[in-house]
């Protein structure tokens, strides 16, 4: 079989995504009524951090486990890439070894790097240029409590960034609308702007981004690696923050999403992550269903069962 990828959501086909959809719901019914599915015995999964995660580690690391494999972790410290040794060799190593490869890099370039080395399926599991698995998670939330999101408008409030990127990929490929509401200086990547003009419009008024959107979600104003920014952040950011007011002017059924870890006060209102529209804790559980689908896929390819 020939090795797949799933470096950012374009690694995959529209039909593609449409299926660990539905996969993902058919595994999470699985889980939930105990039942025991194990297709990948002796399977090895490889998590590589260079930034730490919580719901990273343990959604993969869970998910493995339940598909009959185990995982092995490697801290910043256990695998310096491109540091003591080269990316390209570390994937030659590794792959050698493992039967799939999870990385969460800083620079995009590290995943794809690694990647074209790899003679083993690469995920990339969050770098600041794309966030591909949330947004599987994302778009299964949105499906089990909505059904299809095509058609659909959905409003991205606050930061241009990995998350935004892979809402704009998202955009095309499960064909909805995007509208975007961030403060100027902070807006997603240029190209993929324009690449995705016919699908996203860019505002500076979170309420004319919400205005009768179906999805409003956002994330954290400084994500890691930009600590530093805070105060300017904070500062660029005020009057971007998801409360009811912004909830109010979207669709009356509207879902709100958060990626987590979530700053209550900042980028969202705890009377909105909090609320009766919240699904961020169905979309966190979601995770693990969404890429144990991935993984299941990229080994085994599509199931019937």
């Amino acid at each position: 079989m020939t090795i797949r990828h799933f470096t950012t959501l374009a690694d995959c086909t529209p039909a593609e995504l449409a299926y660990l959809i539905r996969r993902a719901g058919v595994l999470k019914a699985r889980h939930r009524a105990g039942e025991r599915h194990a297709p990948l015995p002796g399977r090895v999964l490889a998590q590589i951090y260079e930034k730490a995660s919580t719901r990273t580690r343990v959604s993969f690391e869970a998910g493995i486990a339940q598909l009959g494999g185990s995982a092995i972790f490697l801290s910043p410290r256990d695998a310096q890439l491109g540091r003591g040794e080269s990316i390209e060799d570390t994937a030659r190593v590794i792959s050698r070894m493992v039967d799939l490869v999870m990385i969460r890099a800083f620079r995009h370039e590290t995943v794809t790097r690694f990647a074209a080395a790899s003679q083993v399926p690469v995920i990339n599991g969050l770098t600041d240029h794309a966030h591909p698995c949330q947004l599987l998670a994302d778009i299964q939330t949105w499906s089990e409590l909505r059904g299809p999101v095509a058609g659909r408008t959905v409003a991205w409030v606050g930061d241009g960034n990995n998350m935004c990127n892979s809402y704009l990929t998202a955009a095309e490929l499960f064909d909805f609308r995007l509208r975007i509401a961030c403060p100027e200086g902070y807006e997603p990547d240029a190209a993929l702007l324009a690449r995705h003009a016919d699908r996203v419009e860019l505002l500076r008024d979170p309420l004319a981004a919400a205005a009768g959107a179906d999805l409003v979600t956002t994330d954290v104003w400084a994500s890691m690696g930009h600590e530093d920014e805070m105060e300017k952040r904070a500062a660029a950011f005020a009057g971007y923050c998801v409360d009811a007011a912004v909830m109010a002017a979207a669709a009356p059924d509207a879902i709100f999403l958060h990626c987590l870890p979530a700053h209550r006060g900042e980028e969202v209102a705890a009377e909105v992550i909090d609320g009766s529209q919240s699904a961020v804790w169905e979309e966190a559980e979601n995770r693990m269903h969404a890429q144990k689908a991935l993984m299941e896929f990229l080994l085994l390819g599509e199931q019937a069962d």
